[in-house]
């Protein structure tokens, strides 16, 4: 079990490093990645209440939910992130960030919330054959859910903060 844990420990930590290689060669940036990955931690989070909330302890399935549950916080994180350098090219930075976010806040919280609702049968499932797969939906869910709201804020004003300190530091 331990040498188990220390693998998917060790992958985990090479996935996200890939992953910060995969966003920083199209940004051209080395910040707006870690924007983007930022939202990880608040998906951690909502995991973690939602496994409060059902009572569920922490299990190796919760821990693959949680793997899963990173891909998807990333990709709502650059679908806005990469609206609002899209809409830079028009806008200043205060602006494109509000039509980002007015234009993918609908896309966000659809794909966010069919993710959530897909998820609740097997939450509620009784079967002995689906509960092992309940820490793992629940990981998912809950992480998915919780991470949405916190993207739709922390990503829009880590761009203008992100714009800020360039220009403060460029001058």
């Amino acid at each position: 079990t331990n040498e188990s844990d220390s693998a998917l420990g060790q992958s985990f930590m090479i996935t996200l490093f890939v992953i910060y290689g995969l966003l920083a060669i199209p940004f051209r940036s080395y910040l707006q990645p870690f924007l983007v990955m930022s939202i990880i931690p608040f998906g951690l989070v909502g995991a973690a209440l939602g496994h409060l909330l059902f009572d569920i302890p922490l299990s190796r399935l919760s821990l693959f939910g949680l793997i899963a549950l990173t891909g998807v916080v990333i990709n709502d994180s650059l679908v806005l992130v990469h609206y609002i350098n899209r809409e830079r090219g028009q806008l200043n930075v205060m602006d494109a960030a509000r039509v980002a976010g007015a234009a993918r806040f609908r896309p966000i919280i659809l794909t966010s919330l069919t993710t959530f609702v897909g998820l609740l049968p097997i939450l509620f499932e009784r079967s002995l054959q689906a509960q092992f797969l309940i820490p793992m939906a629940v990981s998912l869910g809950f992480g998915v859910l919780f991470s949405t709201f916190i993207t739709l804020i922390l990503v829009p004003n880590g761009v203008i903060i992100i714009d800020q300190f360039r220009r403060k530091f460029s001058s």
